[in-house]
């Protein structure tokens, strides 16, 4: 039963990272076999089974909104010629390809992560670096790697209050602060390394001929304080501020320091690692462009009108929410939610469209048509191209979240069996609960890689997590907090992340390629926050 169990785990890593077949012939098949499984072996109701299809069809469009929001920014971006005056200022900073990766996908996507969350960091961060000349490939594995250590605090503290809500005491707000002080202090050790793993990534598989250990080595010291500030900080923020704010404060004040340490050349190395691919004309949501009219019309633009859309972004999604009426107003005024589908309690999904980032992607979008171009005229032609370029990706994410809907909603069965994923927890929980400090990042990697949510991993296995150390006599805040850590980091390896931000740069089928690189640092990771944890046990 446990093989039959992980068929959602084993399939996707077999079809995409080692058959290399396309995310939509891999993921169809995986749905299917996953969809007989529970019908057959798990033996669930037809009521259950068509319902969690239905979720996971539904659950498709919230993503795709986010989807069209993301490369409609893209498209007025290079519109206007913005991407061009937002390339010329970072390269007013620096040239060097190892840093402008951690300045974006790290610090810039973990701003991003802070007040948006639901992948939206990689979908918006990989375009930007595309447009500083890094390959299509480069840019999404970056991203989504970089998208690790602040989606544990994502959304506002979202994986936290909603993740851990199903084991929080009474005293929730001490508790829910316990926890995220515990995972700052794990990640001291795990996290700091994060800048410098994404150089690594960076010079060992993008690096096309120049000397990757040098390029390295070079860098480390800077990549290294990098990671440590952001940490640093990170453990004050949440021992003094709280675990909310932990991902929106500690990147935009780490930002400032590592625009500081570019200023007055802090550990910086001699030797800039410049990009080879210089010049290409990235389009991703294959609209062409006129270089020329770009051109003129970034010379004449201001780097604050240039990221003012992204500005926008930031703030309107912060205020979103933080403000009690506002949060509330976007929360319901347009609610193309589902509840309690075909009459099933608990099978539901969420879709209120003006809170989802796609609606403040997409606002900030047109706005900055106004701003930028002063007309609205390319909107429509711009939304109807980004749709149509959307069709196979929407497709894909469809079958990728029916079968993720399928295996979490089988614990409704005829054959008494608890569901999938708390079936292979609570089997592996058996056998390892001696070393679970090391296993116990994996698992939450593993609920992510499957459902695609930091907080949903987190929801389904944190139970598991609280019933392993109370048996095992380890300490329930310290595996709790390498859960939600393992959980974020699986934002790395998640197939619909991958499939949502590689369709922003145009490289849908080469999902398997990226899910091969991504899981490098994810199981690094993981292992360096279980050490963390082991050594936090000790003492």
């Amino acid at each position: 039963m446990l093989f039959i169990a992980l068929l959602a785990v084993i399939l996707p890593l077999i079809l995409l990272a080692v058959f290399n077949m396309p995310a939509l012939k891999g993921m169809a098949i995986s749905a299917l076999v996953v969809t007989l499984a529970g019908w057959f072996i798990w033996q669930m109701p037809n009521n259950v089974m068509f319902a969690s299809i239905l979720q996971g069809i539904h659950k498709t469009f919230p993503i795709l909104w986010i989807l069209f929001g993301a490369l409609m920014m893209l498209h007025v971006l290079r519109h206007t010629g913005a991407i061009t005056r937002i390339n010329a200022g970072f390269e007013s900073l620096t040239a060097d390809m190892r840093i402008l990766a951690v300045l974006i996908a790290y610090l810039f996507g973990g701003l991003i992560e802070g007040v948006s969350g639901f992948g939206t960091p990689a979908m918006v961060t990989a375009p930007l670096l595309i447009a500083l000349g890094f390959t299509p490939i480069a840019g999404v594995t970056l991203a989504l790697v970089a998208d690790s250590t602040s989606a544990a605090y994502g959304a506002v503290g979202t994986p936290l209050t909603v993740g851990l809500s199903n084991v929080a005491p009474t005293n929730v707000a001490d508790f829910m602060n316990n926890i995220a002080g515990t995972m700052t202090t794990i990640d001291l050790f795990g996290g700091t390394f994060m800048p410098l793993m994404l150089v690594m990534l960076l010079v060992t598989f993008f690096n096309r001929g120049k000397k990757s250990l040098k390029s390295w080595l070079e860098i480390t010291p800077w990549a290294l304080l990098i990671g440590l500030v952001y940490n640093v900080f990170a453990w004050l923020y949440a021992h003094t501020i709280g675990y909310e704010f932990v991902s929106i404060l500690t990147p935009l004040t780490v930002l400032i320091i590592a625009v500081l340490t570019l200023k007055y050349r802090v550990l910086l190395p001699t030797t800039v690692f410049t990009n080879p691919w210089k010049g290409a004309n990235f389009t991703g949501d294959g609209v062409q462009n006129d270089e020329e009219t770009m051109q003129h019309a970034s010379s004449h633009m201001s780097l604050l009108t240039a990221w003012s859309p992204y500005l926008i972004v930031v703030v309107l999604l912060l205020l979103s929410r933080t403000i009690g009426w506002l949060k509330h107003f976007m929360t319901n005024a347009i609610d193309f939610g589902w509840v309690n589908i075909l009459g099933i309690k608990g099978i539901s999904s969420d879709w209120p469209v003006l809170y989802s980032p796609g609606f403040i992607l997409t606002l900030a979008a047109a706005i900055a048509l106004l701003v930028q171009a002063r007309t609205l005229k390319p909107f429509v032609p711009a939304a109807k191209s980004v749709l149509a370029s959307m069709v196979g990706t929407g497709v894909t994410l469809m079958v990728t979240l029916i079968m993720v809907q399928v295996f979490s909603n089988s614990g409704t069965n005829g054959m008494n069996l608890p569901s999938m994923p708390t079936y292979i927890a609570k089997t592996v929980s058996q056998h390892m609960a001696g070393v679970w400090v090391f296993v116990a990042p994996f698992l939450g990697e593993l609920g992510a890689f499957i459902t695609g949510s930091a907080t949903v991993s987190t929801l389904t296995f944190s139970p598991i997590q609280a019933d392993v150390a109370a048996n095992a006599h380890l300490a329930k805040p310290i595996i709790l907090a390498l859960q939600v850590i393992g959980a974020a980091a699986g934002n790395m390896i998640c197939v619909h992340n991958i499939v949502a931000a590689s369709a922003v740069v145009g490289l849908a089928g080469q999902e398997g390629a990226i899910l091969r690189k991504t899981a490098i640092p994810a199981l690094v990771y993981g292992l360096l926050v279980g050490i963390a944890g082991a050594i936090m046990l000790m003492f």
